[in-house]
């Protein structure tokens, strides 16, 4: 061979090398398998009796997810150069106590099931996924959407998980821009030469500077379309909400407002506000009260409070203590736990819960 051409063979296969290497240096990419494990015991002074509506009697007994939801999933992301990564989420809610699907839509992967794109001009996302609602909900929640206690059992109370799961789901969030994020969702209903069946959007406003912390959002659902779950994720809804938190030192401050507007059911406002406090580094105590009225009819209202220590014992493992009261006025049905007494009867309840709680 001419040692021109073995020159020019030469440089060919260099080239190709480098473009191989940044090749593979722009599809670096990774995949993690994650979970969290909740599991402990609950005591109520009074029970709902589903089939009568009165009380049952005290009960205790062993629950999934005392204070949070019991999950697996498979995360990951690849690198795809200029500043973008594509990410995937694959998340199942199930039961420690069964064994079974809990804490989600029902389906394998009920909780989560994405693929998104992020860039320095936002994220914008495809598939099930939580609406700006439910996020900016999480976010100012008093007691942090604890599984006993919280802001939690009064959403899933109203709308099951109609905004937690949010099928056929396309979303974009903002990058930060001078403390502000905005996020707005639209969730397609499926249904054929009718686009309003099944719809639901959302949207969110947060501004964070330093220690303080403003959010605000909206949701609007239709009842109907195409999408069909054990736990209803389609009720026709108004949603509202407006929260804020402020760090002190190791403390932390919350309140919180909330709409919910169910058709041809209540027309609930909620106003929430609670503590939180890391005693050390090890031990956090947690404090929140809600308070609840039907605008429809204002007899129907209910008072929540709420106390909880978490001690974690390592980095993945952690011991809880809650205890908390609620007392219904009017048709009012408000629950201590999502878990085995998500509604309550009239009158005063009172409740505690303690588990263990363990991450991978």
């Amino acid at each position: 061979m001419p040692k021109k051409r073995k020159l020019v063979l030469k440089r060919i296969v260099c080239a190709m090398g480098w473009t191989l290497a940044a090749g593979a240096a722009h599809a670096q990419s990774s995949v993690t398998l994650y979970g969290l494990l909740d599991g402990g015991l609950l005591y109520t002074s009074k029970t709902l009796n589903a089939a009568t509506g009165q009380n049952a009697g005290h009960q205790f007994s062993a629950t999934d997810g005392g204070m949070a939801p019991s999950q697996f999933g498979l995360t990951g992301t690849e690198d795809l150069g200029g500043g973008l990564k594509a990410r995937f989420k694959l998340e199942s809610g199930i039961s420690v106590m069964t064994g079974g699907f809990n804490n989600s839509n029902g389906n394998l992967f009920g909780r989560q099931a994405y693929v998104a794109l992020d860039s320095p001009y936002g994220t914008a996302t495809a598939g099930l996924q939580f609406s700006p609602l439910f996020l900016a909900l999480y976010g100012t929640d008093p007691r942090g959407f604890s599984q006993f206690g919280s802001g939690l059992e009064l959403y899933v109370d109203n709308v099951l998980g109609t905004g937690a799961f949010n099928a056929n789901g396309v979303s974009y969030t903002s990058p930060d821009i001078y403390g502000f994020r905005g996020s707005a969702m639209l969730a397609f209903g499926g249904t054929a030469g009718n686009f309003q069946a099944g719809r639901q959007y959302s949207a969110s406003l947060q501004y964070e500077n330093g220690s303080l912390l403003i959010n605000a959002a909206i949701y609007s659902g239709n009842s109907g379309g195409t999408v069909n779950t054990p736990i209803p994720t389609t009720i026709a809804f108004w949603g509202r909400t407006l929260g804020t938190t402020y760090k002190f030192g190791i403390v932390t401050a919350k309140l919180q407002f909330v709409n919910y507007k169910v058709a041809q059911s209540f027309d609930s406002n909620i106003y929430s506000g609670g503590l939180d406090c890391y005693v050390t580094p090890q031990l956090d105590l947690n404090g929140g009260v809600y308070f609840t009225s039907d605008r429809n009819h204002t007899t129907n209202h209910s008072i929540m409070g709420a106390l909880g220590a978490t001690y974690s014992v390592s980095p993945r493992t952690a011991l809880y203590a809650q205890v908390g009261v609620v007392d219904n006025h009017g048709a009012m049905d408000t629950g201590l736990s999502l878990n085995n007494a998500l509604y309550g009867v009239q009158g005063t309840t009172i409740g505690t819960s303690v588990g263990i709680r363990h991450s991978f």
